[in-house]
């Protein structure tokens, strides 16, 4: 007999039933508005972001300054009881909050290196402007540094055996996971932005 131990959960949904495509559209013109006023989140970009715009060292708790991302926030919050009920996680008696929440623009040529997110337990990005075409996001098999002699995996591996997975970008999609997991999204190689925003969730 075989079974599995260990999986690694992510989590997909949409944001919410209706309403998406207006809600976006606000969201998108504040995220852009952002941009136009955050002088040093531009400047930082410029030095670790090329070609794209991040509020990640700048301005990381719009939900405390902007009515727009407080309602966002709440939504959000709702998924990750969610996701967090499926992982098992015993949070009875214990306080969930989001302690970062920023903006992320991706014009022609931008890219995010792999990375996770310390100081957290569970991580995301809901989708405010996806062009076609444009790159999703990219999970890494977090035992992939173990792996020792492992042979490649056949063409056509079931998807639970392969060693990276994308989800694309679809906006009014929620992407939730385990922030210990490495992930990245792939240079955007199509000549308009990409807008998202990303998020940290702690427990006290």
């Amino acid at each position: 007999m075989i079974k599995s131990w260990f999986p690694t959960l992510v989590y997909s949904e949409p944001l919410s039933l209706s309403g998406l495509d207006k809600f976006n559209a606000g969201l998108a013109s504040e995220c852009r508005a952002l941009r136009d006023f955050d002088t040093a989140g531009r400047k930082w970009s410029q030095r670790n972001y090329p070609g794209g715009y991040t509020s990640y060292a700048s301005m990381n708790e719009l939900h405390r300054f902007s009515s727009t991302f407080a309602l966002l926030e709440k939504r959000i919050t709702r998924h990750v009881l969610r996701f967090a009920r499926a992982l098992d996680m015993d949070l009875r008696g214990r306080k969930v909050g989001m302690t970062d929440f920023w903006v992320n623009i991706m014009p022609a040529s931008a890219a995010h290196s792999l990375h996770l997110h310390p100081l957290s337990f569970v991580s995301g990005t809901y989708y405010v402007v996806t062009p076609t075409g444009c790159p999703g996001i990219k999970f890494e098999d977090p035992r992939l540094d173990r792996f020792m002699a492992a042979p490649p995996r056949i063409a056509g591996a079931k998807a639970a055996n392969r060693t990276h997975v994308t989800y694309p970008a679809k906006a009014g999609n929620l992407i939730l996971f385990e922030s210990w997991l490495r992930h990245e999204v792939a240079q955007n190689r199509i000549d308009a932005e990409r807008i998202s925003v990303s998020f940290n969730f702690n427990w006290s």
